[in-house]
């Protein structure tokens, strides 16, 4: 209890797992907490003291199971582990914490989503900037940025949607990281000292970490802020796998404005990576496009939907690539087959460098080696710069080679026991190994051999557990026993012996399975190191398939959904023929996918006012015009007929809204906010998505801010912004009179006896018509709530106010209490009516004004419903 007590005086927030034996152990506060977490037995030491200490404990070889459920309930571990062998230990066994398991820091395959990264997270400040870096280093991926713009670095944090953050104690109460506290994405927050964040020891760190002399090989020297962030980085990785990371040979730069920024807000209502309603990928535009077939070419496709390009010149690379492999559909297909046969090289070679790498992890490395010689003659037959390796595999050919020879394919998942290396790679192992599955064979021919060389027929080999093994001969024969034997123990009939051969061999037999469990870790660790050796190639050649996984990909998408090749433009032109929403036509069912064209400019179309009723389609057109520009530059085929896209630095979208009740926002504040981050942050070159706006509020406010809205957008910086705007305000069609750049479009709807019939089609024109009523039918709405809205309608377009329930009878008469009732019978339109031909003065009317006041009749009767 010393030994434990002093170790987790040194973890003090986390839970210390202390390897006892075949079980992980906790005791006090942490085997309370543990055990709530894990559902699992709470008991003490000391059961009858009044210091009984609380306990718990897991068996060690499931321990990765308990520790995955802790992970996810926001705990962290820290593992103890015995450093020493207990045979050979005087007094108390050695331990250590040999590594801390936090949500940031996973390596085992079983606790990791295969298709998604794994990052941890840090951020620092300097002077006015601030910088970010992000880590997962269960593949090595390691990326650096920094700006002096706030909230572009909290967009970008939500971007790399960590399961972990490092942040320094000094920005912990910053209002510019409010959102962090909300947690949004349930990610894990550390606090760390704020020396642990500072540039000049971030660097220092880096340059041991890469065994550099400075960081300009990596484009990041200047950034200082950015620096302190991936130095604490290094700083928190070395000190939680208590180990440096040989896999991290270098560090990424990048810089925000070279991508499309959607977002978190907007990637949720695009539903890019996670469904609104399930939040699982199914209905998601990731879901339409991953069609990879590693695992490495899905983490990297989920990284190209979050970061689309704004370079044309890759764009168009890109595109070349993916236009081979839809031409080229057979290649495509055996490329696509042989890439099967790869493993996630990328986890492989990070979980070996760190040694984590069991016997398994080295025979898949191997196949997955073998494998690529499939891969690069699938890859002879396309010929874009994109499907060129220039990597020399041969050091990996010579590495699958070594395992082969080394490593049983049937090998187990634990290094400690043997059964991992090959007959025949070791002279010491295989005698080990025949001594330890032959032992009896190997003293029956001793014994024939004794027995030849000495002449004596009854001479015995025998073993006991007192004496070990001895040879045993009668006593008559003393006379004939050999010099070089010595006599072990005396009997009244016989005497025992000992020799050199057989004390050898009883040492060796005796030892035989422990040696050989301590000789194939050894030669498994040799092996293991020789791959490590390599890691940097093996990590290369990940990336490639990567590249080459995604874009064949696109090119599947493309082929078996009829996509097409865009153009991309920079003089801000959208121009899609025919588009289609790329997860809706795949999941619609009851009718035919309406196509639908959409065009805008800067210079006549840019604002486009869309109207139309409930369920016409609206949003599934606004929804695929962003969704067609983001996959064009990711360097996607799109669902078009034809589609020039362009070139867009962020896209917005006001979309629906949910009220954040624990911040205490309505729904209406969340949608302005929504709408403040759009007018404070579009620019010319962006694409706005506004489906409705101010609809939380009360009628005439509601459409005052969309009205200003929209017309702050055209104006934007005196060059306006490129807007898609639905809007269930029919008064916003008067802009397109008012401003040039406006347009009214409206989704087509049929009436039909009282019934709507959703055309989906969106052509030129305001509409004045919203069919909400029967919409309401079409939902499920009584016929009796259909019948009095109908009624209500048509008093408040009249100019009436509507009364409750229907009108009760009222006295007339002019005086209270003469006893005469009359019924309302007449609606006010009706009552109007009558009023008119009550004051019309026939004998002075003209033809004319007879027939004007009859048609003004008749349009105020059209008001009555029945």
């Amino acid at each position: 209890m010393q030994q434990y007590l002093s170790i987790k005086e040194r973890y003090p927030d986390v839970l210390l797992f202390y390897r006892m034996g075949d079980f992980y152990e906790m005791f006090f506060e942490d085997a309370k907490v543990a055990s709530g977490a894990l559902e699992i037995t709470l008991t003490s030491r000391n059961k009858n003291n009044d210091a009984a200490v609380p306990m718990c404990g897991v068996p060690y070889r499931a321990a990765q199971g308990y520790i995955a459920r802790l992970i996810e309930k926001g705990h962290k571990v820290a593992i103890c582990d015995q450093v020493e062998d207990p045979k050979a230990a005087k007094g108390l066994v050695k331990r250590e914490v040999v590594r801390v398991v936090t949500p940031g820091m996973i390596v085992e395959d079983e606790l990791l989503d295969a298709r998604a990264n794994n990052f941890v997270l840090a951020f620092s400040r300097h002077q006015q900037v601030t910088g970010l870096a992000s880590l997962d280093i269960s593949t090595g991926t390691f990326r650096l940025t920094e700006t002096a713009d706030v909230a572009a670095i909290v967009d970008e944090m939500m971007r790399v949607a960590p399961r972990e953050i490092l942040m320094p104690v000094s920005l912990e109460e910053d209002a510019a990281f409010t959102v962090l506290r909300d947690n949004p994405l349930n990610f894990a927050i550390t606090v760390l000292e704020d020396a642990t964040f500072e540039w000049g020891a971030g660097r220092q760190r880096l340059m041991d970490q890469f065994e550099t002399l400075s960081l300009e090989g990596f484009g990041c020297e200047s950034m200082k802020a950015g620096i302190g962030a991936a130095g604490a980085l290094v700083h928190y990785v070395t000190e939680t796998q208590r180990q440096k990371l040989e896999h991290l040979h270098g560090i990424q730069t990048y810089f925000l404005g070279a991508f499309l920024v959607v977002d978190d807000q907007s990637c949720r209502n695009l539903e890019l990576l996670r469904s609104i309603r399930t939040g699982g990928r199914q209905g998601t535009l990731l879901d339409i496009l991953d069609q990879t077939v590693t695992a490495m070419g899905g983490r990297l496709m989920a990284q190209w939907l979050r970061y689309p390009m704004l370079d044309a010149a890759r764009i168009q690379r890109r595109y070349a690539a993916v236009a081979e492999g839809v031409e080229r559909m057979q290649a495509r297909k055996d490329l696509r087959q042989a890439l099967k046969s790869v493993r996630d090289l990328e986890r492989l070679g990070s979980k070996i460098a760190m040694g984590h790498g069991n016997a398994r992890d080295l025979t898949a490395l191997k196949l997955s080696i073998r494998a690529l010689k499939a891969v690069f003659a699938a890859l002879t037959e396309l010929t874009s710069d994109h499907y060129a390796c220039h990597e020399d595999t041969r050091p990996l050919d010579e590495l699958a080679d070594l395992i082969d020879q080394a490593i049983r394919e049937d090998a187990p998942p634990v290094t400690s026991e043997g059964g991992m290396i090959c007959t025949g790679y070791n002279d010491e192992l295989d005698e080990l190994i025949r001594i330890s599955q032959d032992g009896k064979g190997w003293l029956a021919e001793l014994e024939a051999k004794e027995r030849s060389t000495t002449g004596i027929n009854s001479l015995k080999v025998r073993f006991n557990k007192v004496f070990g093994y001895y040879i045993e001969i009668p006593r008559a024969h003393s006379e004939s026993v050999p010099d070089h034997y010595v006599r072990k123990q005396t009997l009244v009939n016989a005497e025992r012996y000992i020799t050199d051969d057989l004390k050898h061999f009883e040492s060796r037999v005796l030892n035989a399975e422990d040696q050989r469990a301590s000789l194939e870790l050894r030669l498994f660790i040799e092996v293991r190191d020789q791959a490590k050796a390599r890691h940097a190639k093996v990590q290369a050649i990940a990336r490639f398939i990567a590249r080459v996984d995604c874009l064949v990909a696109f090119a599947e998408v493309a082929h078996n959904n009829g996509y097409c090749q865009p153009q991309i433009n920079s003089e801000g032109v959208l121009d899609i023929q025919e588009g289609r929403h790329p997860v809706v036509e795949k999941l619609i069912t009851g009718e035919r996918f309406v196509p639908n064209s959409i065009l805008l400019d800067n210079q006549a179309n840019q604002v486009l006012i869309i109207t139309g009723p409930n369920m016409a389609g609206k949003s599934t057109v606004l929804r695929q015009v962003a969704l067609i520009t983001i996959m064009a530059q990711m360097g996607s085929f799109v669902p078009a007929a034809s589609a020039n896209i362009a070139l867009t630095d962020r896209i917005f979208t006001r979309v629906g809204a949910l009220d954040n009740l624990s911040a205490g926002q309505s729904t209406f504040m969340v949608e302005m906010q929504e709408t403040a981050n759009i007018v404070n942050n579009a620019t010319a070159n962006s694409l706005v998505i506004l489906d409705e706006i101010g609809r939380g509020t009360s009628t005439y406010d509601g459409l005052s801010i969309a009205w200003a809205v929209a017309e702050h957008l055209h104006d934007l910086n005196g060059n306006g912004t490129r807007t898609l705007f639905a809007t269930h305000y029919h008064e916003l069609t008067e802009l397109a009179e008012q401003l040039e750049r406006v347009k009214n479009y409206n989704i087509a709807v049929k009436e039909w006896n009282d019934e709507i019939i959703f055309l989906r089609k969106l052509v030129a024109g305001g509409t004045n018509r919203s069919y909400g009523i029967q919409v309401a039918r079409l939902a499920g709405i009584p016929e009796s709530v259909i019948r009095r809205s109908k009624k209500i309608l048509a008093q408040i377009e009249s100019g009436a106010h509507p009364q409750v329930g229907e009108k009760k009878p009222t006295r007339s008469g002019g005086k209270k209490g003469d006893g005469h009732v009359q019924l309302g019978l007449f609606s006010p339109v009706e009552r109007k009516v009558v009023e008119t031909l009550q004051m019309l003065d026939l004998g002075r009317m003209t033809p004319i004004d007879a027939l004007n006041t009859l048609n003004e009749l008749q349009n105020q009767a059209q008001l009555v419903v029945y």
